[in-house]
């Protein structure tokens, strides 16, 4: 016992049966891919594919180790939250591989027919390492909360970066480091996150007052805007300098939904909403790159008119829904689709609509509940969790997941105009792969910790007596 009657206790029986259930449910996650894979190779090739005893141990291995750490340093965390990742991480490697052989042959002799699988692979190992590194050496979530503003520097730095280098495809999204490049957002929005449960648990009660009521709706008091009208301005510059719509809309939907969540307050949203249809308007005028990309969205099949819109150069959109709707419910089966003619791109911005022609948009909703469970999960921490901090953290994090998805798909479908960004764990890509992996971590860590909290045993009823008849004792004695 504890000297405040606590006992001191490891890991219990309930921590282990937790355990259990993620590694059966990580088996079939691992499983699943895998006879995925081998059907749309038979299906592309005749032939089960080379080495896919080798790529299912891999994955089963990197699974596991990923397990093992969770099971050691984080034995209280949700079940649901490696496994769900190993699937859609899986299912990305899948497709990928899948890609690779349909891009070899229909366009031979040129870099779109360079092989990504193994390179992806090799990703994933290194995200799973640094997803181990952050479960082992953060010991506790609030760890975090001493950095905040450290971590707010160092976002707005590597937001700013890719400014200063060459554009890519007219957006300004990557830094350059000798042949290799790093899209610096995907690890900005996990430290923007941070940051912004710092500073709101430290400001909530000033952001939470009502300044006035403008048609019954509750609007913050001026001197409060300051903080919502910075990250405006930060998502304007980056919409501006770098032509990045993704992330500009997933930074200023963080800071809103998260800002929400301290305060309770619809003004927050409303105010936000009306900011960030107001940036987008002004932007979306001056800039040709995003003009293109609205225009595209409005009349996708514009590509093919004889005069189409100025700033329409891409064919991709149209081939995205052709895609979806050549898939229907169930799909053309694996690797019975034509993925090629979605041209460049199709394993990383457009990997969804290869998902959609092939296993249908019964599929994709599949794909798209399993990002919802995962976001489900963490914002279930949140509600656990007793501290402040790591319940803003916990949401903010499902928040930055669940606008990705959206931004992505919304594009994919031509729900709104395609962004570029990349899908969580399915698209190719070495930053995206890393950075989801260290978020995962965190989402770990912090469902431990409310792991821990329900455990937390209730005050001994004697001990609490005891203490109230002394404190009655004494109260006497003073008053005599």
């Amino acid at each position: 016992m504890g000297a405040r009657g606590t006992a001191v206790r490891g890991p219990g029986p309930g921590s282990g049966r937790k355990r259990n259930l993620e590694l059966v449910l990580i088996l079939f996650a691992v499983a699943i891919p895998a006879f995925g894979d081998a059907e749309a190779v038979l299906a592309l090739t005749g032939k089960m594919p080379s080495g896919f005893a080798l790529q299912v141990i891999g994955l089963t291995v990197v699974a596991l180790g990923a397990h093992m750490v969770v099971r050691r340093w984080a034995a209280y965390a949700d079940p649901l939250i490696l496994p769900i990742t190993v699937l859609l991480t899986g299912l990305g490697l899948m497709m990928i591989h899948r890609l690779d052989i349909s891009d070899a042959k229909e366009w031979a002799g040129t870099p779109q027919a360079l092989p990504l699988a193994k390179g992806q692979m090799e990703w994933l190992v290194i995200g799973v390492l640094v997803f181990a590194a952050f479960v082992i050496f953060i010991k506790h979530h609030r760890w975090l909360q001493s950095y905040t503003y450290v971590l707010m520097a160092g976002s707005l730095v590597l937001l700013m970066a890719p400014a200063f280098f060459p554009a890519t495809y007219g957006a300004k999204r990557w830094i350059y480091i000798g042949s290799q490049t790093i899209e610096p957002d995907e690890f900005t929005k996990i430290s923007l996150v941070v940051f912004f449960a710092g500073y709101l648990m430290a400001n909530r009660d000033a952001l939470a007052l009502v300044g006035r009521k403008v048609w019954g709706i509750s609007l913050p008091r001026g001197r409060n805007l300051g903080p919502i009208i910075a990250i405006w301005v930060v998502s304007l510059l980056v919409l501006i300098f770098e032509v990045d719509l993704g992330t500009s809309l997933i930074v200023f939907g963080i800071f809103i939904i998260m800002l929400y969540m301290a305060t309770e307050r619809t003004g927050w949203v409303v105010l936000g909403t009306l900011m960030a249809a107001v940036g987008a308007y002004v932007v979306g005028s001056t800039s040709s790159n995003v003009r293109g990309r609205v225009a595209a969205w409005l009349d996708p099949l514009s590509i093919y008119a004889a005069h189409h819109p100025a700033g329409v150069a891409s064919e991709q959109p149209a081939q995205a829904l052709f895609a979806l709707g050549h898939g229907g419910f169930f799909g053309t089966g694996l690797g019975q689709g034509q993925p090629w003619l979605i041209d460049f791109a199709d394993r990383s911005d457009w990997i969804l609509a290869t998902f959609g022609e092939e296993l249908g948009t019964g599929g994709v909703m599949v794909i798209i509940l399993l990002y919802v469970l995962l976001a489900e999960r963490s914002f279930r921490s949140s509600v656990r969790l007793t501290d402040p901090f790591g319940k803003l953290m916990a949401g903010g994090l499902a928040a930055a997941l669940i606008l990705q998805v959206f931004v992505v798909v919304g594009g994919v479908i031509g729900l709104i105009p395609e962004t570029g960004k990349a899908l969580p764990f399915l698209a190719q890509g070495g930053s995206s792969m890393v950075a989801n992996w260290i978020m995962v971590a965190l989402m770990i860590k912090i469902s431990d910790a409310a792991g821990r909290t329900d455990l937390e045993p209730a005050p001994d009823p004697a001990e609490t007596l005891t203490i109230s008849a002394e404190e009655i004792a004494r109260a006497r004695a003073e008053m005599e």
